[in-house]
């Protein structure tokens, strides 16, 4: 899959709405009752970059982000301005804030994740697009020191330490990330008027397995 390693304008993302899709079967039987699955084990999430857009220079930068990526040709970065951290909105990811893994001698690299909670269920989200100079890493509560005790794979969200973690040590992780996505188009119609007027084009945008 091509995916360019650059990230949507965030001044134009600022606005966009969007978030989490699920995908349930549900079959409802004959006494009432339902049966329900999905195929997908991950949410996928969808985006209207159009709703950021304030000015007709947005508009500009959006067609040319639009035409470098040809389309839903190539994939891109996308933050996520509601849930681009490893911790809540508000604060400042730590490097205590999601337990990645548990050592065992001999394993050294960690795939990113994060967990949502709520009551007594929960699910776990692969972070495969970390930002850059964004992780902090920590061993058994102690902070790690990138370069020295770990690096970061920010194209896939692997951690990968310079020894393994003795066996039972709790490996956690704090970070910013963004979206994988692509244009869920390959047409953008605009209206010089009729943006003036208040009213902006359709941009959908939606997230890609990487």
């Amino acid at each position: 899959m091509d995916f360019h390693d650059i990230r949507f304008p965030t001044s134009l993302s600022f606005g966009a709405v969007g978030g989490p899709e699920r995908r349930t079967e549900i079959v409802t039987l004959t006494n009432g009752h339902e049966e329900r699955n999905t195929p997908w084990q991950h949410s996928r999430r969808r985006y209207d970059a159009g709703t950021g857009l304030q000015t007709l220079d947005d508009i500009e930068e959006l067609i040319s982000f639009f035409e470098a990526r040809g389309g839903q040709m190539a994939g891109f970065r996308w933050k996520d301005w509601s849930d681009h951290k490893s911790c809540m909105p508000s604060k400042v990811p730590d490097f205590e804030d999601q337990v990645i893994g548990t050592g065992d001698g001999e394993t050294t690299s960690f795939q990113l994740i994060k967990t949502y909670v709520s009551g007594a269920h929960s699910y776990v989200r692969p972070i495969k697009k970390p930002v850059l100079g964004k992780v902090s890493l920590g061993l058994a509560g102690e902070r790690q020191v990138e370069g020295t005790h770990y690096s970061v794979d920010t194209t896939v969200g692997l951690v990968t330490f310079s020894d393994a973690p003795m066996a039972g040590t709790l490996v956690s992780a704090g970070f910013e990330f963004d979206v994988p996505v692509r244009f869920d188009t390959d047409r953008i119609q605009s209206s010089m008027s009729r943006f003036r007027a208040g009213e902006v084009p359709d941009v959908p945008v939606i997230e890609v397995r990487v």
